[in-house]
């Protein structure tokens, strides 16, 4: 009964995001709490929300400083010099530019956070898609793809917690999978490319795309706010912050908070244009925020009635003992749901393992099995459940649905190629 309530829960989701029906905010909040009601969890619903919008609020905060500060960033003309450099680099080449948008996200990610990388790549490329008239669905899905490849590093999260949860090191989990991540990347560059090939066709046949959102991270410049001799002086901050961050000195909210802070009594010491900052991108930090906290809520109520368990244990349960000897390649494969419809705290340290469990009996090593469960990870960012995604389609001004619409197929294409690349090298 969980588990059909959980795959209601996430199918009607879905489908009113997809069609439109409601805000994903809205529905984040309403489906659940009406599942939740329904199945009669009704007196321990607000503990559910409230564990769940805690463990999240932490990320909540830190994205909506971190929406301010490389706002405050673009405003002063921070990302212009670099911007520049790749125009000359790209020409008016949408081919150049989806690859080079593949290429710049997959240097960016090597920091590990998701949402820095978002930020970045978005504040540097988004102004050259709209001076070439390209759609911005184009570079949510190349970031996305690039960023859930590069997802798989050791300080990226999944496979720290594949580690942790099979008590296993880097050379048995990560390492054999650095030629599948390389091969991951190349998938995207060639998407990039046929991407890229198929808008540079349409720019000519049809003109350029110009329905673009205003309400984007880079929105309309106002010269006024341009800090030109302050330029060093904000690159030495941001490099700063990026220190902090790797390093993990101190909390990244903390850290947005305290460098946002900065930012605006260098750039802007009168108080009217610091007011004028934090009116001009309140509106884009708080639409994020809201679906993050929406997203704690949809988790809390998952993780507190025992749906996502269930869920999870449930789809180990319907493959035939007979499979057995497959297990490696099961895992593989349903990594890819698993993932999706889960987090990946509730996968990695519930169900997987499980599935170790079961291939200790079957002689399968869990060194195999760990690196099994890392394929999914080519299409896990465009869950409703990762709070970064949101973070993406708000900077871009594209909707979460079409995000998701336009970005699925090349994401199951990822980890298929993932899949058949472990395969022949035998790394599960």
């Amino acid at each position: 009964m969980l588990t059909f309530l959980g795959f209601l829960m996430i199918l009607i989701f879905m489908v009113l995001i997809m069609n439109k029906k409601m805000t994903p905010l809205t529905a984040l909040v309403i489906v659940p709490v009406t599942i939740a009601l329904f199945a009669g969890f009704g007196p321990e619903l607000g503990d559910m929300m409230k564990n769940g919008v805690k463990e999240i609020a932490l990320t909540g905060v830190m994205l909506i400083f971190a929406i301010l500060y490389f706002s405050l960033m673009i405003d002063t003309g921070l990302f212009e010099p670099l911007v520049n450099i790749i125009l000359k680099a790209v020409g008016d080449n949408p081919i150049k530019t989806t690859i080079g948008t593949a290429v710049l996200t997959a240097l960016v990610s090597l920091d590990g956070d998701g949402s820095s990388t978002y930020l970045i790549v978005v504040a540097a490329m988004l102004p050259l898609y709209k001076r070439q008239g390209m759609n911005p669905l184009i570079l949510t899905c190349i970031i996305m793809l690039a960023g859930q490849i590069m997802n798989i590093l050791p300080w990226g999260g999944p496979t720290a917690r594949v580690m942790s949860s099979l008590k296993l090191g880097h050379t048995e989990i990560f390492v054999p999978m650095i030629p599948i991540m390389a091969i991951g990347i190349l998938w995207v560059i060639f998407v990039a490319y046929i991407l890229g090939r198929r808008e540079k066709i349409r720019i000519a046949k049809h003109g350029k795309f110009t329905n673009y959102n205003s309400n984007d991270i880079i929105g309309e410049v106002d010269p006024k706010l341009r800090r030109p001799k302050l330029i060093l002086i904000n690159l030495a901050l941001t490099i700063a912050l990026l220190v902090v961050m790797i390093l993990d000195i101190v909390p990244l909210g903390i850290a947005f908070m305290i460098a946002f802070c900065l930012a605006s009594i260098i750039n802007y010491p009168k108080l009217k244009d610091q007011q004028k900052i934090i009116s001009k991108h309140a509106g884009n930090a708080l639409s994020v925020a809201g679906m993050i906290f929406g997203a704690g809520i949809f988790t809390g109520i998952l993780n507190g009635s025992g749906i996502m368990q269930a869920m999870g244990n449930s789809m180990i349960e319907i493959v035939p003992k007979s499979w057995g000897g497959y297990l490696n390649i099961i895992t593989a494969l349903f990594s890819i749901p698993l993932t999706f419809f889960l987090s990946n705290d509730a996968y990695y340290f519930g169900i997987l393992p499980i599935i170790v469990a079961t291939g200790h009996q079957l002689g399968i090593s869990p060194e195999i099995l760990g690196r099994a469960s890392l394929i999914g990870q080519g299409s896990h960012l465009l869950s409703p459940l990762v709070p970064s995604t949101y973070l993406l389609v708000s900077l871009a001004g594209v909707e979460f649905s079409d995000h998701l619409k336009y970005t699925l197929k090349w994401a199951l294409g990822s980890s298929i190629v993932m899949l058949l690349a472990a395969l022949i090298l035998g790394v599960i």
